[in-house]
């Protein structure tokens, strides 16, 4: 391990960090909100530690390897969240605990979009898009940017990226050099989140919440200036704003890239992950539609199509924003939705979960399984498309489907064992392993009035599932600090 040369790391990455805190201040003196001072005082303190490390190590430049990309990574995702609760606990108008501040503070980076903070329609614009700004950058992911910025320093970025990036098959690149593909992502990030924007602002939206709205959306993380979520806005045109531009977030941002370069949308269909993903939409969204317009007929047949369409849309791109309390579904309709949420959408989109692609491979492993135990001596490859699944990445789908479920039971459990009730306790913890964002029971509107011990157990639940398990599990093998 190579700790000096990633602390030296870590330190420039606080120093790039601490600069997220400038906007918030212009923020706050256009609308005279009177919380410059607490931006301010955070971004001295993230710049003179993050410096402070720099500083020490500022001669370890060793080349990393594989292991220290897996360190900087946990690490470094831990510590921007610790810093980036600052601004929410030096607030002076607001009086938010310090475990409230790091809540907040975790689901806004990993882009789980769960939040403890009530009155929001109150609270200084300055904070509202604070909250706003942690999830675009959560969104594409502080590693990658960094990734793009590190070679200014003369630092390699690939174990970072392969680290960071989510999705089974990490080792493709959109263009020869790594620090060139972290950049077209986000320029592609970029272009989404201004168009959005625009499509927001000509829909009705003010620019304040045309913004803060993009950054949640594009990224899908869900978080609103509103305590009636994007329930604020809820004409149709609004609504079909978001539900256009959360798919675009849901599906490989390389493949973004690819359909912008060749002018071909056909290339959406051609996929074979993004084509599963849009018809497993397209049937739950049936489901729904069906159940809501024969058990809650009160509502017009269009009405119960347009929230279906959004509420899944919303959960299984884990963007969690909410027109209604889903605990006020049916109950089978909302743990139909909330499992879609656990699978997620495509690798390689700002989304959570367990990734579309990871789905396919396992459905498809099973049912090679079936043929083998009926023909024991044919070959029957594994393919995705026309391509051949390597036999190494399906051993690593099946390891990571079997540990990630296995997390979920067990953070299931300790959440219960907190005193939070079935239902409560089962969708936080979707919420949080899958970093869906909404909730049913007790999170059905805000986690505000859960007990602080599952609000522990819920951002650290958030951090392992934003990091998709494997990055920070290896951290606790005995074979990784070996050597």
């Amino acid at each position: 391990m190579q700790f000096a040369s990633s602390l030296r790391i870590i330190g420039i990455l606080l120093v790039i960090f601490s600069l997220l805190h400038l906007p918030p201040i212009l923020v706050s003196l256009w609308y005279n909100d009177h919380e410059f001072t607490a931006f301010g005082q955070a971004f001295c303190l993230t710049l003179a530690t993050g410096a402070a490390i720099w500083l020490v190590f500022y001669n370890q430049r060793r080349e990393l390897r594989v292991r220290d990309g897996f360190f900087i990574v946990v690490v470094l995702w831990t510590v921007l969240s610790l810093f980036g609760a600052l601004p929410f606990i030096l607030s002076i108008n607001q009086d938010i605990s310090l475990i409230d501040s790091f809540f907040e503070s975790v689901s806004g980076l990993t882009t789980t979009g769960s939040t403890v903070l009530v009155g929001l329609d109150e609270f200084p614009k300055s904070i509202l898009y604070y909250r706003a700004q942690l999830q675009f950058i959560g969104g594409m992911g502080i590693i990658i940017l960094a990734v793009a910025l590190l070679p200014i320093f003369g630092i390699g970025g690939l174990q970072l990226y392969r680290a960071e990036i989510t999705g089974p098959v990490k080792d493709n690149k959109l263009t020869p050099r790594i620090k060139e593909t972290a950049r077209v992502l986000w320029l592609v990030y970029v272009g989404l989140n201004i168009a959005c924007i625009i499509s927001y602002w000509w829909a009705g939206m003010s620019f304040f919440d045309s913004v803060c709205f993009a950054f949640a959306t594009i990224s899908t993380g869900g978080y609103a200036p509103y305590d009636m979520n994007i329930g604020q806005y809820p004409e149709a045109r609004f609504l079909i704003v978001a539900i256009f531009f959360m798919l675009l977030g849901g599906i490989n941002f390389a493949l973004h890239f690819s359909v912008f370069r060749n002018f071909d949308p056909k290339i959406y269909w051609k996929d074979t992950e993004t084509r599963e993903f849009i018809i497993i939409i397209m049937v739950i969204v049936m489901i729904c539609w069906a159940s809501l317009s024969y058990l809650q007929n009160e509502h017009p047949v269009y009405d119960n199509l347009l929230r279906s369409l959004f509420t899944v849309v919303s959960i299984i791109t884990t963007s969690g924003f909410t027109i209604e309390d889903l605990t006020f579904w049916p109950l089978f309709l909302a743990i139909l939705v909330f499992f879609a949420g656990l699978v997620g959408s495509c690798s390689g989109s700002t989304s959570g979960g367990m990734k579309i692609i990871r789905a396919i491979l396992m459905l498809r492993q099973g049912g090679r399984q079936i043929k083998k135990a009926i023909h024991p001596n044919g070959i029957f490859p594994l393919k995705l498309g026309k391509i051949a699944i390597p036999e190494n990445i399906a051993d690593a789908v099946w390891g990571f489907v079997c540990i990630y479920i296995s997390l979920v039971l067990i953070v299931f459990l300790i959440l219960l064992a907190t005193g939070l009730d079935l239902i409560t306790a089962l969708s936080a913890t979707f919420t949080s392993i899958a970093n869906i964002g909404a909730g049913l029971g007790a999170i059905g509107v805000d986690a505000k009035g859960i007990n602080d011990t599952a609000k522990i157990v819920m951002s650290l639940g958030m951090l392992v599932g934003r990091l998709e398990i494997f990055t920070v599990l290896v951290l606790f093998t005995p074979a990784f600090w070996r050597g």
